[in-house]
């Protein structure tokens, strides 16, 4: 029987179910219908749209994550639904979450400007390098789903004892791999975090030796390539933040779940977890010009079509 918690807890999760899939279906169809158009496909629309389409992938898996804690978890902790579960929600997770970095790698390479050669040696080579990077990410998706396969037998058996605090007690070995387990699934977390910030911190320094030159030749503190570090840097700081929101929470859940099992306070870690795959679509949309001024137009043709009065019958 759903408490009214569950209740609650069930309406944000279709909330942001909804949001996030109002932003990336907006997105992969504005994309998608641009490269029909033109015939051919920019690496940043390709990156975009494969965003969308993973982050599609992660809603679906949360929102049935959702239902089983909501209405289900006893269910949870079954082999049968529990691991499947967890591990699309690890793989969607973790492709939404690379990719998100390697846009704001190429975001970085496209608007910055340093004079520095191996700069422009990588950004000479910037779509090899962002194949490489999402290589380099199926390998991490491949050891972190072995990693986790492991860990969540463990967990699994575990929470299947009676008396959980007692038996780690007794399996102080068992505890320890645990810890191991999860030391490097967060690890692996922590690689395009530090990609992320590594480019905003790039991104802030190009933007100051951009200012101070345009001081230096008198031109003023804003022009094109000025507004496009700043919506740059706006859109890889809201996704660190939302990034760092989301580890921490996912943390968070992680020890609630294997240590107070079925405890109420899972589902508010949850719905902080959450708000990363379903809000930064729309950080995404205010970033991009394209896809703001179609969003722009988009609104004012279904205002428009709000305040169109019904023809009176005949």
């Amino acid at each position: 029987m759903a408490t009214e918690l569950d209740k609650i807890f069930l309406i944000l999760e279709i909330a942001e179910f909804i949001i996030g899939m109002l932003g990336n279906v907006f997105i992969g169809l504005v994309n998608c219908s641009e490269g029909i158009k033109n015939q051919k496909v920019f690496s940043a629309d390709f990156i975009l749209t494969c965003l969308a389409i993973s982050t599609i992938g992660q809603l679906f898996v949360i929102l049935f994550d959702s239902f089983l804690v909501g209405l289900a978890s006893h269910l949870y902790t079954t082999y049968r639904l529990g691991k499947p579960v967890i591990m699309l929600w690890h793989m969607t997770n973790h492709l939404t979450t690379w990719l998100a970095t390697c846009l704001s790698i190429f975001y970085f390479f496209k608007i910055a400007h340093f004079p520095h050669s191996l700069f422009l040696w990588l950004r000479w080579r910037m779509n090899g390098m962002i194949v490489m990077l999402l290589i380099l990410s199926l390998f991490l998706l491949i050891f972190d789903s072995l990693v986790l396969e492991i860990f969540i037998d463990i967990s699994l058996n575990i929470i299947d004892k009676s008396n959980l605090t007692l038996y780690l007690d007794e399996s102080k070995t068992l505890y320890d791999k645990l810890s191991i387990l999860k030391t490097l699934l967060s690890l692996t977390s922590f690689i395009p975090f530090s990609l992320s910030l590594t480019s905003l911190l790039f991104f802030f320094l190009s933007l100051v030796r951009h200012t101070r030159n345009l001081k230096l030749s008198s031109l003023g503190s804003r022009d094109s390539s000025t507004e496009a570090h700043r919506r740059a840097m706006k859109m890889v700081m809201s996704f660190l933040f939302l990034f760092i929101v989301h580890f921490f929470s996912l943390q968070v859940a992680n020890w609630i779940f294997f240590m107070l099992w079925n405890n109420k306070y899972i589902k508010f870690a949850m719905l902080a977890l959450n708000a990363f795959p379903s809000c930064h679509s729309f950080i995404l949309i205010l970033g991009n010009s394209k896809l703001r001024q179609t969003a722009v137009r988009l609104l004012w043709h279904l205002r428009n079509y709000t305040k169109t009065p019904n023809p009176l019958p005949l």
